[in-house]
């Protein structure tokens, strides 16, 4: 049996339930890499990533590097004496940190690799209409998400299920996956796969203002999709055309609703306290939206306070 010695590297939520998991259950994390702090809300104050939040309540040693190659960094982290490097929701490593640990460095990816590699696997799931994704542990190598898999776990995506709730789905399999794949290391008894390199594969490209922008010409399933895939963050984006002024506007959810109408794609139908969208062949309910300046709002209280005019449409 192996007795292992762990840096943990991540930034993120969705990093910090695998590192809670991996402490709880008596791994000896010898030191937590994360993102240095940075200037947040309106006040700009230094804000720490959530997994140092985490990580200053167990008293784990915790290093910010802004360099990855630092010389310094390099000698800090030799120190550790670490025989193995866990990495979930970082940035790209360098090969002298990578290659260090006697026993390697394994990812936790939040896709079925080799589908959705890339920046952005929980959104492009959504968006694409899949039924099912997964969680993914591998060793890693040179080029991005492309190395060894250790092991899977399929997870299914409901018809409802916006990129939040996929992301709490895949949170917490990622975090009994890596649980199950410690367990092998430490046991030595994993086996791995190669990925297939000649067929092509989705890609989770990182998202931009161009890909997060309605096309209401589009079929309403993929708009909704896209909807979807983009809550709630950094949510779908449109023009919203209302008494002579266009704003850009952000909307959280909707409902489609397949129905034959004469109004052009785009038209605001305003039914009681329902916000409507004509598209091709229906329309979508927004339930969920937000006006520039404003915090995001539930379609019927924002009812209460503006005023949809007659000329008002989505672009």
């Amino acid at each position: 049996m192996r007795d292992l010695r762990i840096i943990f590297m991540g930034t993120p939520d969705f990093a910090v339930d695998t590192l809670k998991t991996i402490v709880e259950n008596k791994y000896n994390v010898v030191g937590v890499i994360t993102a240095p702090d940075r200037p947040a809300g309106r006040g700009r104050k230094l804000k720490a990533s959530a997994v140092k939040e985490y990580a200053l309540t167990k008293h784990l040693n915790i290093l910010q590097p802004t360099n990855l190659k630092d010389p310094d960094f390099i000698k800090e982290l030799e120190a550790l004496k670490p025989n193995l490097n866990l990495v979930v929701a970082f940035r790209m490593l360098p090969k002298i940190v990578w290659d260090m640990p006697e026993y390697g460095t394994f990812n936790l990816h939040a896709s079925l690799l080799p589908d959705y590699r890339g920046a952005a696997p929980i959104n492009w799931a959504v968006i694409n209409g899949e039924q099912k994704t997964g969680v993914t542990t591998f060793f890693i190598d040179e080029k991005i998400d492309t190395g060894h898999i250790i092991l899977q776990k399929e997870v299914a995506i409901d018809d409802n299920d916006t990129a939040g709730v996929l992301h709490d789905k895949l949170m917490t399999e990622g975090s009994l996956l890596v649980l199950q794949t410690l367990e092998l290391i430490k046991e030595n008894t994993f086996t791995i796969k190669e990925q297939p390199k000649e067929a092509k594969f989705k890609t989770a490209y990182k998202l931009n203002r161009e890909n997060t922008k309605i096309d209401w010409n589009d079929d309403i399933n993929i708009i909704n999709n896209l909807i979807r895939g983009l809550s709630p963050y950094p949510a779908a984006w449109c023009e919203l055309q209302n008494n002579g002024i266009t704003q850009n506007i952000k909307i959280y959810n909707a409902i489609p609703l397949t129905e034959v109408h004469n109004f052009e794609v785009g038209k605001i139908v305003i039914e009681d306290t329902m916000i409507k969208v004509a598209v091709n062949n229906g329309y979508l309910i927004i339930t969920k939206l937000q006006l520039p300046g404003k915090k995001a709002m539930e379609s019927n209280a924002l009812l209460n306070g503006y005023t949809f005019y007659r000329d008002a449409k989505m672009a």
